[in-house]
């Protein structure tokens, strides 16, 4: 399998290794590519002699005894010498991640605000490599633990207008639009906070603890984000169904010597999608992987992410018509003021070669823009211009650059030499400017970045604009923008956090701050966590709302099941023509069903000898896999199969765990009583006279024709036909509505 997979992969680098930009990085990236399984190879040292034996150290012996190593056995030590330095540091923060490569393509272009190529050019495919990460946990920590996630892009863009003047720009966001802090200096006190507490070193990758919600506390300016990350946003189904922001603002200009400010966004064309809390704590230990694992699984199918890029702009010249400024890192721009322009597309097309050398190597930068796009005075952004180059000097070293995944497909020359792992050998005798054989001198100013000419008039002094101080109208903004299921998210996941908060000072005085964005909902946390509840308003919630701040109203445009797994579960004698009818449906719906049983080895339909030779292997068992792992559970009849399964404690809990985590669940023929005596609650209906039953996303049908299983769907609510309404509540991510009405406290998960 592993084999396979690298071989195609580099059959794809060499179908693209042609003129264009995308073929001419791939290019570069095969200068330092080996393929591990040529079957030419054999094993050697690092400086290439050949060795016959890596197993055993040279010593002295002989068949009896066993004698003293050899110091001499230099292939040996430097074996071990290199598995002893392997590692290098972790990013201090976003160590967790994983990553791709993929094209960016412009469907309008931006030339009325900007003259940089990659936004104007709508002819051309920029390559780019994207990574996707937690902010807090180490390298080793989980997946889907609650905390911000890292959406940062590379494009190694060429600059249009002038030949071979390629540069990488990068775009280092989240997924989430806003920030804790307003000012860069303040970034290590927040991620001090952040991380474990530094006198026992827990707890790790989350941000249930003293020091984070006493930080969150002292800096009411982290009141806006702390609700974003309080939110379902912070436990993302994929990295494939999360939203990218730039966070930051930006500027742009154009050949007209006019400038713009700007924000960045990615819109996930699967739309917004997030866990349920349990189903996230539990897949932290049942499959830490489970995010890469989920965009490698996507790539590798031919189900290419794909993300709708946009920007919100704002003319110089009106950026303090605002009752915030625009400036601030912890504002949105809402899109009833700053209207939402989606003019390209961000594709991911590609699985990395190998991990460390492109997904752990890779080092963004936010200084990394290329001309017609420049900074703004954004006091964090500014701040992070300095710490990006910075950090990766200590990751990677001076060089950090010349790494095949940083490098850009474009030539580069300047004065800067030396320094550890340097590759480039730059040959003549001068290495300074200006220099007597006037080598290597400045470019001309047209052809170069140039720094906007902007007027800058004040005092120096440690200060920020008084619309910087107002913390809470925002925050408000977002609360009341979510629908019912996620304010309740929202109010159990303040109550989960404050809960791990052992010092009373802490939840008190948080119980208190929720009061400064809405009083139902600190009186319910307060509550819940023993803080003394709050009877007053500490500001006036203004009741204003805005768009596309509930995931809810981020969904695609038609109903798709594309990349969702379905769990099949079965056991001897189950229904063939039921689970062989589901199989093909999911399969052309671009779905990806998995079968269950109770063992690995084949399983059996009704009426199938087990000499016949026809019988299914599942993929799992049902001890090997958990329903966390699956976005839906369906269960075919067959009278022997659903006997095996209602005798099994663990199919029970399949099905009702997968019920508790609001998951569409389908059954057929006999296994409607299976699924029945897994959800048997007052309100839940089932079938039992062959018509097709939806209720609150459990869809069962008691009886089944063959002709009705198809493989071209009509997904939609309340359809007649089993498939159809099946597939429509698995398009739906989650059924809140039975959360709403309660039904998935009923059930022992």
């Amino acid at each position: 399998m592993a084999s396979q997979a690298i071989s195609t992969g580099l059959e794809k680098v060499q179908q693209t290794l042609d003129g264009s930009l995308e073929g001419q990085k791939l290019a570069d990236l095969r200068r330092d590519m080996k393929d591990y399984h040529d079957p030419k190879n054999v094993i050697t040292t690092d400086y290439g002699v050949k060795q016959w034996n890596t197993d055993v150290w040279l010593k002295v012996s002989n068949d009896n005894k066993t004698g003293p190593m050899l110091l001499e056995d230099h292939a040996a030590r430097e074996k071990i010498h290199r598995f002893d330095h392997e590692r290098i540091p972790e990013r201090v923060v976003h160590a967790r991640g994983a990553g791709a490569f993929g094209t960016f393509k412009m469907h309008k272009s931006l030339s009325e605000y900007t003259n940089a190529g990659v936004l104007t050019d709508t002819s051309r495919s920029t390559p780019l490599f994207t990574r996707f990460s937690t902010v807090l946990g180490s390298r080793g920590s989980g997946d889907t633990v609650r905390d911000v996630r890292g959406f940062a892009v590379k494009f190694y863009t060429e600059e249009g207008r002038y030949p071979r003047k390629n540069r990488n720009w990068d775009i280092v966001g989240n997924n989430i639009p806003v920030f804790f802090i307003q000012d860069a200096l303040k970034f290590p006190d927040l991620i001090h906070a952040g991380k474990p507490e530094p006198n026992v070193e827990v707890p790790q990758a989350q941000s249930a603890h003293n020091n984070f919600w006493d930080f969150q506390y002292l800096h009411p300016e982290t009141t806006h984000m702390f609700m974003w990350q309080q939110s379902d946003r912070a436990i993302p189904r994929s990295y494939r169904m999360m939203q990218g922001f730039g966070v930051n603002t930006y500027t742009l200009n154009n050949d007209k010597g006019e400038r713009f400010f700007v924000k960045f966004h990615f819109t996930p064309q699967l739309g917004v999608h997030s866990f349920v809390w349990d189903e996230a704590l539990k897949l932290a230990g049942q499959d830490p992987d489970f995010h890469r694992k989920d965009l490698y699984e996507a790539i590798d199918s031919g189900c290419f992410p794909k993300w709708d890029f946009g920007v919100q702009i704002i003319p110089e010249g009106k950026q303090d018509e605002f009752e915030f400024d625009i400036l601030d890192a912890t504002k949105i721009w809402p899109l009833e003021d700053v209207p939402l322009q989606n003019v390209g597309e961000l594709e991911l097309n590609r699985n990395v070669d190998e991990y460390f050398t492109q997904t752990e190597q890779i080092a963004f930068c936010t200084g990394h823009v290329v001309p017609g796009i420049g900074f703004s005075d954004d006091p964090l952004l500014l701040g992070r211009n300095f710490s990006y180059g910075d950090t990766q000097l200590t990751r990677l070293g001076t060089n950090w650059q010349e790494l095949p995944i940083n490098r850009p497909v474009c030539p580069v020359m300047n004065n800067n030499r030396d320094g550890q792992l340097r590759h480039t050998i730059t040959k003549g005798v001068a290495n300074y400017w200006p220099n007597r054989f006037e080598a290597t001198p400045p470019a001309k100013k047209e052809e170069s970045y140039v720094d906007w000419p902007e007027q800058v008039a004040g005092m120096k002094q440690r200060l920020q604009s008084k619309k910087f101080k107002e913390h809470y109208n925002q925050a408000q903004l977002f609360y009341n923008s979510m629908s019912p299921p996620e304010k309740a998210h929202i109010t159990a996941a303040l109550g989960f956090e404050l809960d791990h908060c052992d010092d009373p000072v802490v939840y008190e005085r948080m119980s208190q701050r929720l009061a400064d964005i809405d009083l139902s909902l600190a009186q319910a946390v307060a509550d819940q966590v023993g803080a003394p509840v709050p009877q007053k308003a500490g500001k006036q919630n203004h009741g204003k709302t805005s768009k596309m701040l509930s995931q809810t109203e981020i969904q695609p445009k038609e109903p798709t099941i594309e990349t969702r797994r379905v769990a099949i579960l079965i056991a001897e004698g189950y229904d063939a023509v039921a689970y062989n009818g589901i199989v093909a449906a999911l399969k052309g719906a671009k779905a990806i069903p998995y079968t269950i049983g109770p063992k690995r080895n084949p399983i059996y339909a009704a009426g199938e000898s087990k000499d016949s030779g026809k019988g299914v292997k599942p993929d799992h068992h049902f001890e090997g896999m958990r329903s966390t792992m699956f976005d839906s559970v369906f269960v075919p009849g067959g009278a022997d199969s659903v006997s095996t399964l209602r005798n099994s404690g663990r199919a029970l809990h399949w099905v009702r765990e997968a019920f508790a985590h609001l998951k569409a669940i389908g059954a057929t023929g006999e296994a409607v009583e299976f699924v029945r005596d897994a959800c048997a609650l007052p309100g839940i209906e089932f079938s039992s006279s062959g018509d097709v039953v939806d209720s609150y996303g459990v869809v069962t049908a008691s009886k089944v024709e063959p002709e009705s299983f198809k493989e071209t769907l009509k997904m939609a609510k309340g359809a007649k036909e089993f498939v159809d309404a099946y597939t429509f509540e698995i398009s739906q991510h989650k059924n809140f509505e039975r959360e709403m009405k309660g039904f998935n406290m009923m059930v022992a998960y």
